[in-house]
């Protein structure tokens, strides 16, 4: 009998001891289960990547870091070519040529040339300075005259005549005047400006030359001494100065701090109910 007392006490206590330690594992899963989960609620999202806007091609940046094209900006603004070509740089895959003539090619030009046009001629003759694809230096060798030019109709007006020679000397005759290119002010594989010194007038507007086109080798352009470096534009707001990426306010930081030291607490609170109840 008193065996079996024993027994059935042992037994009993055995039962209960094991429940306990099932217990205490099942509590253990719980706060440990817990603590993931808020844990990883309270962890802050990884911020997309502000990714920077593509450096766009401007016109009259380009001039403008160039200097003495203080003229041929004016018009090209003020003609909306400067906007027509920035537009179709961004939608063309096949790029443009800019010849800008200097502040002193336009002071060279005959009193009142300008004014005498019409606001639509002025257009055309600023649509006559660009070509309607990327041509570099060396690849004004193997164009085909009559060079099409961007004020260029159905009917084939407003052509360029391009004579070369060695040494990547250009000259470009309008049958008006004859120009040469002397310096290269930017490249990049998609729009190429070359100063010119002179502004490039067309026959259908200013009427034609008795004067003969020059000989490819009298009017020489000296070869750029230095290799040509790519002007980067970076956007700009209207004060001129760059645009950052917009970053988080102080608000925010310290609102992500307050979460973070209560996740904290509250974590440790939990393992210390956690150490009183398992060793106590």
């Amino acid at each position: 009998m008193v065996s079996f007392i024993y027994t059935t006490g042992h037994n009993n206590s055995v039962r209960k001891n094991t429940m306990n330690y099932l217990i205490k594992i099942a509590v253990i899963l719980f706060f440990h289960l817990y603590s993931s989960i808020k844990t990883s609620a309270q962890l802050p999202k990884a911020a997309a990547p502000v990714v920077a806007p593509a450096t766009a091609l401007n016109v009259t940046k380009v001039l403008e870091k160039a200097g003495q094209f203080t003229t041929m900006i004016r018009i090209l603004k003020a003609t909306q070519v400067a906007a027509q070509m920035d537009g179709q740089l961004k939608n063309s895959n096949t790029g443009m040529t800019l010849f800008a003539p200097t502040d002193n090619a336009f002071n060279s030009l005959p009193a009142g040339a300008l004014n005498s046009i019409t606001d639509q001629q002025k257009v055309e003759l600023m649509q006559y300075h660009v070509l309607p694809k990327f041509v570099s230096a060396t690849q004004f060798m193997t164009l085909s005259n009559p060079v099409r030019t961007q004020a260029a109709d159905r009917s084939g007006q407003f052509p360029l005549n391009v004579i070369t020679s060695g040494n990547n000397h250009v000259n470009i005759s309008t049958g008006v005047v004859n120009a040469t290119i002397s310096n290269t002010l930017f490249t990049n594989g998609k729009l190429a400006v070359y100063q010119v010194d002179q502004v490039l007038l067309p026959q259908e507007i200013f009427g034609k030359s008795d004067a003969p086109a020059p000989s490819p080798t009298s009017i020489l352009a000296p070869a750029p001494s230095k290799p040509v470096k790519e002007i980067g534009v970076s956007p700009s707001n209207d004060n001129g100065s760059s645009i950052d990426a917009p970053t988080g306010s102080a608000s925010e930081d310290s609102s992500d701090d307050v979460a973070a030291a209560a996740n904290s607490l509250d974590l440790k609170a939990c393992m210390l109910f956690l150490f009183f109840f398992l060793f106590i």
